[in-house]
């Protein structure tokens, strides 16, 4: 037996909230949420699912585990998911590769990256 991703869980002091973002965010809905802990629906490319955990407090400054998506057009996306609450925080390009940090309305940094 081999150990697998299953679902990736954010903190969060209001897991509902901030489901409203990763909801539109991910063109998913949510699928289980039992007040003090929800999960959103597979997306249909498949992957980890995701899971908003509320905590009293949760840990300040950056993110240690973080989300990365790929896109075919990041400038678009980037646009869409600031429109939903995201903020902008940086751009970096490596050859090959263009990537955003953005965060979600919560602080939570995940990247959105397209090749070329």
């Amino acid at each position: 037996m081999t150990f697998s991703i299953g679902m990736i869980t954010i903190d969060t002091a209001d897991p509902q909230r901030l489901a409203d973002f990763w909801t539109k965010a991910l063109g998913t809905s949510v699928q289980h949420d039992w007040g003090e802990f929800l999960i959103l629906a597979p997306t249909a490319e498949g992957g980890p699912q995701l899971g908003l955990q509320r905590v009293d407090d949760p840990t300040p400054g950056k993110n240690r585990v973080h989300l990365d998506g790929h896109v075919p057009d990041r400038a678009a996306e980037v646009a869409r998911l600031v429109a939903l609450g995201a903020t902008e925080i940086a751009e970096h390009t490596v050859p090959g590769l263009t990537w955003t940090v953005l965060a979600d309305p919560d602080g939570n940094q995940f990247c959105v990256g397209q090749s070329g």
